[in-house]
């Protein structure tokens, strides 16, 4: 399989908003986050998409794929689900709904936020054709051929979802908390990518040190640091880093096997 990183900044991006510090400022383009998402693409030729941030058609402009087989949902905040309406192009290529996969809470709020994909309305330029299907925590299911492990993790009080995808490779973002029951699926992985928000304590996120100490307990081979801020410059950071962490970037391509 390959993972494609379309975002790893946080939900304000980089560079923020009216910002003029030196990352904000940087001309190197591995400062520049857009907000958080991966794609998949299984050994078969799917895509499987992990959330809809805001700039979903720039994400998928700069890294083009021509199909796109599923959407899994971490969460409905904002950074995660607003780019729903930009896969509209693949219905028409397709000619078919394409499955979303999320928890019912996720697929409850979608519903509501975007209620005119789901009743009848003029159709105007279009609008997304999706199935939605229920997700449970440590319930697995396949997709394209690749093995997928919802996993419960907590961002603040809330409770997400981590992904697994096959069995090496684990995408945990937005993640403050991870329960004892997840922490086994964790363990060994070729490739983790993890949430590191910024350098200081955050209530919702982990923080560079917590991602390190959950880095050392876990043992990757390999960890990408994702929903980043302008905090952390690139080049800088990753001198600093433990051997085989790195910050991940936007556009960042790593080949994995699916087993």
């Amino acid at each position: 399989m390959r993972v494609t990183v379309l975002g790893s900044g946080t939900s304000h991006g980089v560079p923020v908003i009216g910002c003029d510090c030196a990352v904000c400022t940087s001309p190197d383009p591995k400062n520049k986050r857009l907000r958080p998402s991966i794609v998949v693409a299984t050994d078969s030729g799917e895509n499987l998409l992990v959330d809809t941030p805001p700039e979903m058609r720039i994400a998928l402009l700069a890294n083009p794929m021509s199909r796109l087989d599923a959407i899994l949902y971490t969460h409905s905040h904002a950074d995660h689900i607003f780019g729903l309406d930009d896969i509209r192009v693949f219905n028409y290529r397709q000619t078919k709904a394409i499955p979303i996969y999320a928890e019912t809470s996720v697929l409850d709020d979608i519903q509501r936020i975007y209620e005119y994909i789901f009743k009848m309305t003029p159709v105007g330029g279009g609008k997304p054709q999706v199935e939605l299907h229920t997700l449970t925590p440590a319930e697995g299911l396949t997709l394209g051929g690749l093995s997928v492990l919802p996993l419960r993790v907590f961002h603040g009080r809330l409770p997400i979802l981590a992904y697994k995808f096959g069995a090496k490779f684990a995408y945990v973002t937005d993640v403050s908390a991870i329960p004892e029951e997840t922490w086994p699926h964790l363990m060994d992985l070729d490739l983790l990518m993890l949430d590191a928000v910024r350098r200081e304590p955050h209530e919702t996120h982990f923080h560079l040190d917590a991602a390190l100490e959950v880095v050392a307990k876990l043992r990757p081979k390999r960890t990408l640091l994702t929903h980043l801020s302008h905090d952390y410059d690139h080049c800088a950071t990753n001198a600093q880093l433990p051997d085989g962490v790195e910050l991940a970037f936007d556009g960042q391509t790593i080949e994995l096997s699916s087993l």
